[in-house]
């Protein structure tokens, strides 16, 4: 080959791997900080490389690949951001991926489906449980392949955990997700109200239209994915207190509207919305001295906690 000729093809060889946005080394990942600059296809595949190397050749579950997904172009991270969290994702859990896991204290109890059959384990303590370390192959993902009442754990789809006792301080959240557009509910491990402290997914999670909560549960729709905690904040084991007195308060044609309510009751919560209207407090609804109002279409009932 003629020295020009091989010179054009080492320009044009260079300039592919300079302009290629992954290049891979044996089975490593290599892409930009930025990942945005990459295609969703890029970004799946660098994403899978790295998850793969770090775990010795595991595939990345997908819903962990979503939630990364949505994180890079909703929140910007960074591919070191992900290589942490990856990595965060498989020490101490087994490989299993327990975003922000809280830590390990107290007694634990071992809860297992060998053979694929629901198993319910009795553990030796009152109360809703959490999961604190996955021993199996199988995904353990609450609702999913595990979950958990008063004294009482069920397993299933070969799900090998081991749980300890939820309270206000170990659970703080739980995640909750609509799949393909259909409509998911949770248990919470606490009773009353939840508040979506972090949404995971591309789809809007308003309140009243994709998600809302009832006593002790959330439900999820139209791709809503999210983490949600309890509104007061820390987990009831009994009643919520709640002596059964409320106030339904209407906004009709979106109109203010204020209505009398009984401060000795305690502070008032949205405890139903009523209306298609999405009601978020401070925005279309409120609490003044002896009186609950609503604003811009907002119905709802209102009550103690």
């Amino acid at each position: 080959m003629k020295k020009p000729l091989l010179q054009s093809v080492l320009v044009l060889l260079l300039a592919f791997v300079a302009g290629s946005a992954v290049a891979q080394v044996g089975t490593r990942a290599y892409a930009p900080e930025n990942l945005r600059t990459l295609s969703v296809q890029d970004q799946t595949r660098v994403i899978s490389l790295e998850y793969s190397e770090q775990s010795r050749g595991r595939r990345i579950p997908d819903d962990q690949l979503r939630f990364y997904l949505d994180q890079v172009n909703r929140s910007n991270w960074t591919f070191s951001r992900i290589k942490q969290d990856i990595a965060q994702s498989l020490g101490g859990n087994n490989g299993g991926w327990n975003p922000d896991p809280p830590p390990v204290s107290g007694q634990t109890f071992l809860c297992e489906s060998k053979s694929g059959d629901a198993k319910r384990c009795t553990p030796p303590w009152r109360g809703p449980s959490r999961l604190v370390r996955q021993l199996s192959n199988s995904r353990c993902i609450e609702n999913t392949t595990w979950n958990s009442q008063d004294g009482l754990i069920t397993v299933w789809k070969g799900c090998r955990g081991e749980f300890a006792a939820a309270t206000s301080s170990s659970t703080s959240t739980i995640r909750c997700e609509s799949t393909d557009g259909r409509g998911r509910t949770c248990r919470t491990p606490w009773s009353g109200h939840s508040r979506l402290t972090r949404q995971l997914s591309s789809a809007g999670c308003v309140e009243g239209r994709s998600w809302q909560s009832q006593q002790g549960q959330v439900y999820v729709g139209n791709g809503c994915r999210a983490e949600f905690a309890a509104r007061d904040g820390g987990w009831s084991g009994g009643n919520s207190g709640n002596s059964g007195y409320s106030v339904t308060c209407n906004s009709e044609d979106n109109r203010r509207r204020s209505c009398a309510y009984d401060a000795r009751q305690g502070r008032p919560i949205l405890l139903q919305q009523v209306s298609n209207t999405s009601c978020r407090e401070g925005y279309n609804w409120g609490y003044a001295g002896n009186q609950v109002w609503v604003d811009r279409g907002c119905r709802g009932r209102f009550g103690p906690r």
